[in-house]
């Protein structure tokens, strides 16, 4: 779960009901389609199951600061909802793609969706080869999420005052985590011709785009755009969750590689097998001797690596100082996005729920 966050929020129930909404009105659409459709829109709705909804939870809190300093008594209209909903089928779109690219088997403990739509190929007694059509589903159905959350973006801002700038986020939003993507898989073969003294400046440019941006800093000002922010309004909601994002990041790298699996829904040293270029493992080699660099590099990204030789690794990464190095940064970006909120025109009480969620995101095992 995402840290301590106050169990008062309002978020994980108003998201289920557009989604139960939303998710309904699709398969009424679809009834024509056929069974097997049916069965596809299924295995979407699925993926919309749990989750943190960290995303949403960021965008309400942008809109909750920006609207209570103009009106304390603020309530939530339907439209807030349906875009925070948006974010979270879009989270489930990037991350049906990010499980296909990475080969992953799991997510939150379940088979991937390329892999439950392998298990039906197989089920179902299809003719042909069922890994190849697990694949190729799960691009399209990361694809038809995609389509989701731009309907439901599209309906929510449907003469809404503030729409050209929402509009305007949520696309920038879109291609910064597509092409922060594509830097993460060109890490994974790009670092071999790259100066070493370069890897950690690397890595912090794709979490920043692929993580940073996406999960924190673009929700806040989403959810501030819809409520019509000021320019210094918006320009803090950006200087508080970039570093909240990049402190979020940088957890997750740790928990790639030490995570419990009970917790985290992942194998243990998922991103050892996954061969993930990341903050850490830049800063994982700049200790080594080259002996030593040369087989971390040789071992990372092996997808049959044994128990034993994660255990190794993780030796090797704890015991090179970078997990503290991490730990150092995380802190500091916490620090940072702490200061960003001296002083800004926002309503004190929603501070005070973006700091708790702050540290919700930053200090967390999962």
């Amino acid at each position: 779960m995402l840290g301590v966050v106050p169990s008062s929020s309002p978020v994980p129930d108003a998201v289920a009901a557009h989604l139960d909404r939303f998710l309904s009105r699709m398969r009424d659409e679809a009834t024509d389609y056929g069974p097997d459709a049916a069965a596809f829109l299924d295995a979407a709705a699925g993926t919309l199951d749990g989750g943190k909804r960290l995303r949403a939870r960021f965008c309400h809190a942008g809109w909750r600061a920006v609207s209570a300093f103009r009106d304390r008594d603020a309530t939530e209209p339907d439209a807030l909802w349906d875009i925070c909903t948006a974010l979270e089928i879009f989270q489930s779109a990037a991350l049906v793609h990010d499980d296909l690219i990475d080969n992953s088997d799991t997510r939150r403990g379940r088979p991937a969706a390329h892999r439950a739509l392998e298990a039906s190929h197989r089920a179902a007694g299809w003719a042909g080869d069922a890994d190849a059509f697990g694949r190729a589903s799960a691009i399209l159905l990361g694809d038809l999420l995609v389509a989701w959350s731009d309907d439901l973006l599209e309906s929510a801002l449907d003469g809404q005052p503030h729409a050209r700038a929402v509009r305007s986020e949520y696309a920038r939003m879109r291609r910064d985590v597509t092409t922060g993507q594509f830097l993460d898989i060109a890490e994974e073969s790009a670092w071999s011709v790259n100066d070493g003294s370069l890897h950690a400046e690397r890595a912090l440019r794709v979490a920043s785009l692929k993580s940073a941006r996406y999960s924190i800093e673009q929700p806040l000002v989403l959810g501030g755009a819809f409520a019509g922010a000021e320019p210094d309004q918006t320009e803090a909601l950006r200087r508080f969750g970039h570093p909240v994002g990049m402190a979020f990041q940088l957890r997750d790298d740790v928990l790639g590689v030490f995570g419990d699996p009970s917790v985290t829904g992942k194998p243990t040293g998922d991103d050892l097998r996954e061969g993930k270029r990341t903050v850490l493992i830049a800063l994982t080699r700049q200790t080594l001797d080259a002996s030593a660099r040369n087989l971390l590099d040789e071992m990372l990204g092996d997808p049959e690596l044994t128990p034993q030789q994660v255990t190794f690794l993780q030796a090797t990464i704890r015991d090179s100082g970078a997990v503290d190095q991490l730990e150092a940064m995380i802190t500091g970006y916490a620090r940072d996005a702490d200061r960003a909120l001296s002083g800004a025109r926002l309503d004190n009480a929603a501070v005070g729920e973006l700091r708790d969620l702050a540290r919700a995101a930053t200090v967390r095992s999962a």
